[in-house]
C-alpha cells in the first residue's frame, strides 16, 4: 500500500521571527518539486504567524508540539486543542520524549491528550521510543507495545485516519547518535504489527537525529514512511534537502 512520505519539522523552542522569515523565503524555492508531505511545528505563540506566510512555500501543513486534554478552562499556561481547531492548525504532536521525560507525561495522560486532539479533528503524531538503559535491557519491543496499547487506548475507528506513529529512540535524539536503518525498520515493522485497525495505511515517522546524510537510507526501508526531524528542521537549507529526498522518493513511487 502507497503511504505518503512526510518530513516533519518540530522547532522545539527554537527561532526568531527573522529566523522564521528567511526560513520560508528559502522554502518558497522549491514550490515546484515539493512532492511529500512537508510539516512544521514552531513554537505555540509562531503558529499564526507561520499560518500566515506558509502559503508562499505551496503546502507546508503547520501544526503544535503539544496540547492540553482540556479544551478549556482554569489551566494557566496550556494549550487548548479547540483553539488549535479554531486556528486552523493541521497536526499536533503528543508524547514527544521530552515531554515525557523533562515533564513527567504518561501514558494514561497522553491517552487523554490523543483522544481531545482527535475530538476536534487534529491529526496526531503519537510518540514512542525506548530509552538507551530499555534497548540495552532488551526491553524495545516491551516499552513499544505499552506506549502504544495504553497511550492509542480507546480511539473510534473514525479517528485512525487522522494517527501518524513516530518511533524516536530516546537516546538518538539530540546526541548526534542514530539508530541504524536496519534498527529503525526493525521497530517500525513491530510498530505496525501492533497496529490493529488500519495498520498498513498508518504512518510511521522515524525520529532520532535525521540529516541529509542519513534521510535516503531510511526511506529506504518499508515501514518508514518519513521523519520527524529537529535540529536539521530549524534551516531551510536542510529541512529542503530532506524534502527533496524525499520528493524523490514520492515520485519514483507514482
Amino acid at each position: 500500500m502507497k503511504r505518503d512520505i512526510h518530513i516533519v519539522g518540530n522547532w522545539k523552542m527554537n527561532q526568531t521571527l527573522q529566523a522564521i522569515s528567511d526560513f520560508f523565503v528559502e522554502m518558497s524555492k522549491m514550490k515546484m518539486e515539493l512532492k511529500c508531505q512537508a510539516w512544521i511545528a514552531p513554537q505555540a505563540l509562531h503558529i499564526p504567524i507561520l499560518k500566515e506566510i506558509a502559503f508562499t512555500t505551496g503546502a507546508i501543513a503547520i501544526g503544535a508540539q503539544n496540547c492540553s486534554e482540556h479544551d478549556s478552562g482554569a489551566y494557566t499556561g496550556e494549550i487548548s486543542p479547540l483553539a488549535l481547531a479554531d486556528l486552523g492548525v493541521e497536526f499536533v504532536i503528543i508524547g514527544h520524549s521530552e515531554r515525557r521525560t523533562i515533564y513527567k507525561e504518561d501514558n494514561p495522560l497522553l491517552n487523554k491528550k490523543v483522544l481531545a486532539a482527535l475530538k476536534h479533528n487534529l491529526k496526531v503524531i503519537y510518540c514512542v521510543g525506548e530509552t538507551l538503559l530499555e534497548r540495552e535491557s532488551n526491553l524495545t519491543f516491551d516499552v513499544l507495545e505499552e506506549q502504544l496499547a495504553e497511550g492509542l487506548k480507546n480511539i473510534s475507528s473514525d479517528k485512525l485516519p487522522l494517527l501518524l506513529i513516530a518511533y524516536e529512540p530516546v537516546w538518538a535524539i539530540g546526541t548526534g547518535k542514530t539508530a541504524s536503518a536496519e534498527q529503525a525498520e526493525e521497530a517500525h515493522a513491530f510498530i505496525r504489527s501492533k497496529l490493529s485497525a488500519g495498520a498498513e495505511s498508518t504512518i510511521i515517522l522515524y525520529g532520532g537525529s535525521v540529516k541529509p546524510d542519513n534521510i535516503d537510507m531510511l526511506l529506504s526501508k518499508e515501514n518508514i514512511d518519513g521523519a520527524l526531524v529537529g535540529g536539521a528542521s530549524l534551516k531551510a537549507a536542510d529541512f529542503r534537502a530532506l524534502c527533496s529526498s524525499a520528493s524523490a522518493y514520492e515520485t519514483r513511487k507514482g
